[in-house]
């Protein structure tokens, strides 16, 4: 009896079929996952990016291509322009404010044993509070007559400050208040990096003399946080710059404009004026900010973050 050996060129087939057949499950398994990208964020973006060109008006039935003619007009506008200082201005105070506040908040609650919870419920209830109902509450607590903030500020001798009246300090206010809505959810981010880092390391530093506080965390606890750290930072930019409800709500652009800011423009020009196919092109201008900063934050904190 003889026993016939395979030779290579038998396996072949075989082969090709399982690599075959590899790449079909791929497929499967990546096509409902594309399905979905392509619905809700490719076909829309192709839309805007039509709507752009034209000159579509909400409710009408017809439309004329004008090529660039709306991005022209954008950066012409005085207004837009405006609206894109006031946007950065926000965005300057908003994300160093809401990073570095809800770091040191999280720096100090996180040793606490019995008490962190409720520094945790009370931190995070800004995060699940609605703007519209906080509005009327932070505009009687900054009204200029009746509002606390002003009682304390006329007892300790100061003269009371139209805080959302006035052009020098509304953007500024509001500033503040974006703060107050995202240092509970920041604060949250951070007790989790601080939860991962070992507690071995801090012990290591404590035999090799780094007994101070500052000591600690500068060589231990700021480096090993450098992944959330930049996680952080990007979601804060990326939410500053969506600024739209306290405006909305507590302002409407002004006074005199000095709140106005892009996605508010968006907004009035596409339900209120129903300018459709310019603010399609404000949205595209809008986009490409969030992407060009969000894109350069992250290529250079990624080469000074230690994972």
């Amino acid at each position: 009896m003889t026993l016939a050996l395979a030779s290579p060129a038998d396996f072949a087939p075989v082969a090709r079929r399982r690599l075959r057949i590899e790449r079909f499950t791929g497929l499967g398994f990546a096509l409902p996952a594309f399905v979905l990208l392509l619905l809700t964020i490719l076909i829309p973006l192709a839309v805007l990016l039509l709507l752009s060109l034209t000159n579509y008006e909400f409710g009408g039935v017809d439309m004329d291509w004008v090529g660039l003619a709306n991005f022209q007009k954008a950066l012409a506008d005085p207004i837009i322009r405006r609206s894109l200082v006031n946007t950065l201005l926000y965005v300057a105070i908003v994300v160093p404010g809401g990073v570095f506040g809800a770091l040191l908040i999280a720096v100090l609650v996180h040793r606490r044993h019995r008490s962190r919870s409720f520094y945790e419920v009370i931190y995070f209830l800004p995060v699940t509070s609605t703007l519209i109902a906080m509005a009327t509450v932070w505009q009687f607590l900054l009204h200029p007559s009746l509002g606390p903030v002003n009682g304390l500020l006329k007892w300790l001798g100061f003269s009371p400050v139209a805080f959302l009246s006035e052009p020098s300090t509304a953007l500024a206010t509001l500033a503040v208040i974006g703060i107050w809505q995202l240092l509970g959810f920041n604060m949250i981010l951070f007790l989790a990096g601080l939860t991962a880092i070992p507690r071995d390391l801090y012990e290591a530093a404590d035999i090799d003399g780094c007994s101070s506080g500052i000591d600690r965390f500068l060589t231990i606890t700021w480096p090993l946080l450098g992944p959330t750290t930049m996680f952080v930072l990007v979601t804060t930019m990326i939410t500053a710059f969506k600024i739209f409800d306290t405006v909305a709500v507590m302002t409407r652009g002004g006074p005199v404009g000095s709140t106005e800011v892009l996605l508010y423009n968006i907004y009035l020009e596409g339900f209120q004026y129903f300018h459709t196919g310019y603010a399609a092109a404000l949205t595209f201008i809008f986009l490409a900010f969030i992407l060009v900063f969000s894109a350069a934050q992250t290529f250079a904190l990624d080469k000074k973050v230690h994972y």
